[in-house]
């Protein structure tokens, strides 16, 4: 299975957490040389010098082990200008090791290495107050936000215990969203129908071109086949949808293979999402990756800023898909347009949010399914 955590090469733990059991755990799991960095505020002092760009490809190299001084769980940083779904962030670190042409955290952190917080009984008090406090509502949560879920997972571990935790709670559904097929660690936790893994897909020419150091298509589809076998619920999303030569055919192609391989009744979601992007995040990926055409289009600035497709290039790259998924899934998966307008809902599904009582309505319809379902190994 494709491991992208092989890239790391340097472990680097902030003083005031080195003692802590789960760095020791990390640690002796990774057998990486390991710095201790004098402070908890000091960071991580990288070999490699040159731009701020060759730093974001150096620094994936460091993982820097340190405690999250801020709020653990907080809701999606979505726009009202745009429908949301009332998704919860779990932000368990920061950066990947993987590298996609596109994505956003070049442009949006300001340190270049690889985070991850082992705090993590701050972690499990602040979500435990958190549900709590409103038994009654569900709450939909994901970690990969702000880093990919699995990419380091064979070095922490956060996964697996997870999993585990959010097993205890009636009112949770984890997703942890990924491009990587490491999922070993999983496979023996009891998740109660409580953890959706979810994999990110696209076209094989985007795939192979724009997400380096990715797993391919066949291998994250492998990892969902056999994740489905152990009982998790799974949810895809096709996230960014890039204009290219034989889009449609490209696109046709994965969700054909995705429904060949993994079983129709366990995919509890699946997510739309044209390429969209802050201003300048075109200047860094052209500069890291100059060979890449993927900027090289006519934008329009949206309403919350992001440069998008022309309206007329979205409906048709949408229309397309979700005719190629709705023939394949099964009838209660729920297909939905991540930060997309009430017009474009209406006139790709022919309906909009607020008519089956908005998307949070419907993602929970979705996952109480999931959720309620037997337990069966």
């Amino acid at each position: 299975m494709w491991d992208p955590s092989r890239h790391v090469k340097h472990i680097h733990v902030a003083a005031d957490v080195a003692a802590l059991e789960y760095t020791r755990e990390i640690c002796e799991r990774a057998n990486l040389p390991v710095s201790i960095v004098a402070t908890g505020d000091n960071l991580p002092v990288l070999q490699e010098k040159g731009s701020f760009a060759d730093s974001l490809a150096a620094g994936k190299k460091h993982l820097f082990l340190c405690r999250n001084r801020g709020e653990f769980f907080k809701p999606c940083p979505g726009t009202s200008a745009y429908q949301c779904c009332r998704y919860q962030v779990l932000n368990v670190g920061m950066n990947c090791p993987m590298d996609c042409v596109y994505c956003i955290l070049q442009a949006y952190l300001n340190q270049p290495w690889l985070s991850a917080f082992v705090n993590i009984d701050d972690l499990y008090r602040q979500v435990d107050e958190a549900l709590k406090s409103d038994p009654s509502r569900l709450y939909r949560i994901g970690t990969g936000e702000f880093a990919d879920s699995l990419a380091l997972e064979r070095i922490t571990g956060m996964a697996a215990k997870l999993v585990d935790f959010f097993a205890g709670y009636d009112n949770a559904l984890l997703e942890l969203k990924t491009k990587c097929a490491f999922i070993a660690t999983l496979k023996d936790v009891d998740h109660r129908h409580r953890t959706l893994l979810s994999w990110s897909l696209n076209s094989q020419t985007i795939m192979k071109a724009q997400e380096l150091r990715s797993a391919s298509l066949a291998q994250r589809l492998a990892a969902a086949k056999q994740a489905a076998e152990w009982g998790y619920g799974l949810s895809f999303h096709f996230d960014p949808i890039v204009l290219h030569r034989n889009w449609q055919k490209g696109y046709e192609e994965t969700v054909n293979l995705l429904f060949d391989q993994v079983p129709k009744e366990q995919v509890v979601w699946i997510s739309l999402g044209a390429l969209r992007y802050l201003p300048q995040l075109k200047t860094i990926s052209m500069q890291r990756f100059p060979q890449s055409s993927m900027f090289r289009q006519e934008f329009v600035a949206g309403l919350d800023g992001k440069l998008r497709y022309f309206r007329s290039i979205r409906e048709e790259m949408y229309s397309h898909l979700y005719r190629c998924i709705r023939k394949r899934a099964a009838e209660d998966t729920c297909i939905y347009f991540c930060m997309e307008s009430d017009e474009i809902w209406h006139d790709v599904f022919g309906f909009t949010p607020d008519d089956r009582g908005g998307i949070p309505f419907m993602l929970d319809a979705a996952a109480r399914r999931f959720m309620d379902k037997p337990v069966c190994f």
